[in-house]
């Protein structure tokens, strides 16, 4: 299947999305923040990033600006808990900046997985769904 970064700062949020989507086939890489997850860029770019907005060293949205002007093609999901001012305050950011989806923590795992789904132009999730 695809090869996906997820960078977050929670590691309880960092096993559950990489655990998920393992399930669902894919290859997965993992970072504590937008610092240590550009370093994985150098390996191979990813078919997707899925990134917090909140982290130490890098925070998200600095890291989505980065990584949209040196990869215009590489599909980005943006995810928050919302910090102080709440996801609603930096998910629509994100977007501006180029996320393609933004999802607010804690995360539908049905949504999540469709969106993933569709940006990789993968089967529907209810297919994926069936094999857990």
């Amino acid at each position: 299947m695809a090869n996906i970064y997820v960078f977050d700062d929670e590691p309880s949020i960092l096993i559950m999305i990489k655990k998920m989507l393992e399930k669902a086939g894919h290859e997965v890489d993992i970072a504590l923040n937008g610092k240590d997850g550009m370093e994985l860029f150098k390996n191979r770019v990813p078919d997707l990033l899925i990134t917090d907005i909140i982290m130490p060293e890098k925070e998200g949205l600095e890291t989505i600006f980065e990584l949209r002007r040196k990869y215009p093609d590489l599909k980005i999901i943006a995810i928050s808990g919302g910090g102080r001012i709440g996801p609603n305050g930096y998910l629509p950011g994100a977007k501006l900046l180029g996320a393609d989806m933004a999802f607010q923590k804690p995360l539908d795992q049905k949504e999540f997985l469709q969106a993933v789904s569709l940006l990789l132009n993968e089967p529907p999730v209810k297919t994926i769904l069936r094999q857990f």
